[in-house]
């Protein structure tokens, strides 16, 4: 198999993507831990269950909408259940999962984050493009997360963090 090489225009789009990328997760984490002691995939979180009914969802649902595995956010929930943030329930239809709900604190935390959170994300990110460029943006990144998810001839089980086994019983 011969390896493809990117091109002089791919490696600046790749590196520019690598920067930013790594800029703007880096932001967002001293934003949130500034505000609310948390990293932005506690924030994450949070912000899911907010927006599923009743504030709850399957853990491993919740790992599929993060895009991470489920021993990350096994780990992840613990914490914010210690925090008193989130609470986790036996799933009564499947004796193997479990269930994520927001409490009534977490939802106060949220509601107090939000507006520094969407403030930095703006800054970072969208008060930089043009509204052509936010149509590109998702265009670009919607085709990419497609490829991860059998959207293309390429994509295995194993491609989706969400999936993978690590060998421990489904949250």
């Amino acid at each position: 198999m011969t390896t493809r090489w990117l091109t002089p225009e791919e490696q600046r789009a790749w590196r520019a993507y690598i920067a930013s990328a790594a800029l703007v997760e880096d932001a967002l984490d001293r934003q949130l831990q500034q505000e609310a002691g948390m990293p932005h995939l506690y924030y994450s979180i949070l912000a899911t269950l907010s927006e599923a009914p009743e504030r709850r969802l399957r853990m491993t649902d919740l790992a599929e909408g993060l895009k991470i595995t489920r021993s990350r956010l096994t780990y992840a929930v613990t914490r914010l259940e210690k925090d008193g943030l989130v609470r986790r329930e036996d799933c009564r239809w499947d004796k193997r999962g479990s269930i994520a709900t927001l409490t009534d604190e977490g939802m106060r935390v949220l509601e107090r984050t939000a507006p520094g959170h969407v403030e930095t994300v703006r800054a970072l990110l969208f008060d930089r493009l043009t509204p052509e460029q936010v149509g590109q943006l998702e265009e670009i990144f919607t085709a990419v997360a497609g490829g991860f998810q059998g959207d293309d001839a390429h994509a295995t089980a194993e491609d989706v963090p969400w999936r993978r086994r690590s060998g421990k019983p489904c949250s």
